[in-house]
This record gives structure tokens, C-alpha cells and sequence, in this order.
């Protein structure tokens, strides 16, 4: 006896089929409660290309454990957390950190996005991306817009 694939049909199975992504609604589905500033769209856009050009730069610390370390030691930089990431005390107390030190934090919808931004294959629930001459003007821009986002309550 042979297995015969079943085929997809209809609408949904094409979209899922031509683009692998979801769209930005999709993933604001999954978000944790705590997920306040989320960045929008378009920052988050902006925010995914800084930290691809502060990877070529190595100018980034992935994972909670390397990034509450260095924000231990003192150093500087924006603090991109998932949204999606379960369950929430793997991280929740980055954002107590970061207010305590001044470090501006952001939330953006996906950790598999994330992780791909940090040419990983693995996705990754908080990234602190470092100032760097090569691309300070993304940065800058990134860091302005964070900081001009309203706090949580």
C-alpha cells in the first residue's frame, strides 16, 4: 500500500504556500500580556535592519543570560525583546532592569523573527543591540523612536 499527500486547496493554503511569512496582524496574536512598548510595523522593520548590520559589526548580545550579564556590567545599548515568548519569567525581569539603568527596551511580535535577524536559525527572546559608527545612524534613528514610544504603566 502507497501514501498518496493529500493536496492543499483553497486560498489559504496558496498564501501559505507562496510566502512562508506571517503578517504582522498574525503575529500580534501570540503576544504576552506584558509586551508594552510594542514597536509597530514599520519599527519594527527599522529595528530588524540595525540588527542584521550590528551582526556584521558583532556588535550584538543574544540570549537573557549574555544580555543581563553585560547589563549588569554596564553596558549600553537598545534592548529588543520577543513578544511570543512563553513563558513570560524567562524575561520579565529585563524590562525591571532596564528601567533601573535607563536602557531603553522595545517589544517586537516574533522571537523566530528575531532569531532570523541575528542570522540564526534559532529563534531568540531578547537581543541587545550596541552603538557602532558603521551603522549609528540606524541606530540612532531606532533609539530615537523607542525612547519617543510612551512608557507602561
Amino acid at each position: 500500500m502507497t501514501k498518496i499527500k493529500a493536496e492543499q486547496d483553497g486560498p489559504e493554503a496558496q498564501a501559505e504556500a507562496c510566502c512562508g511569512e506571517r503578517t504582522y496582524r498574525e503575529l500580534l496574536v501570540n503576544l504576552n500580556p506584558i509586551a508594552q512598548p510594542l514597536a509597530s510595523r514599520r519599527l519594527t522593520r527599522k529595528l530588524y535592519k540595525c540588527i542584521k548590520k550590528a551582526v556584521k559589526q558583532k556588535q550584538i548580545r543574544r540570549g537573557v543570560k549574555e544580555v543581563q550579564k553585560f547589563v549588569n556590567k554596564g553596558e549600553k545599548g537598545i534592548m529588543v525583546l520577543a513578544g511570543d515568548t512563553l513563558p513570560i519569567e524567562v524575561y520579565c525581569h529585563l524590562p525591571v532592569m532596564c528601567e533601573d539603568r535607563n536602557l531603553p527596551y522595545i517589544y517586537i511580535p516574533s522571537k523566530t523573527d528575531l532569531g532570523a535577524a541575528a542570522g540564526s536559525k534559532r529563534p531568540t527572546c531578547v537581543i541587545m543591540v550596541k552603538p557602532h559608527e558603521e551603522y549609528q545612524e540606524a541606530y540612532d534613528e531606532c533609539l530615537e523612536e523607542v525612547r519617543a514610544l510612551p512608557p507602561p504603566l
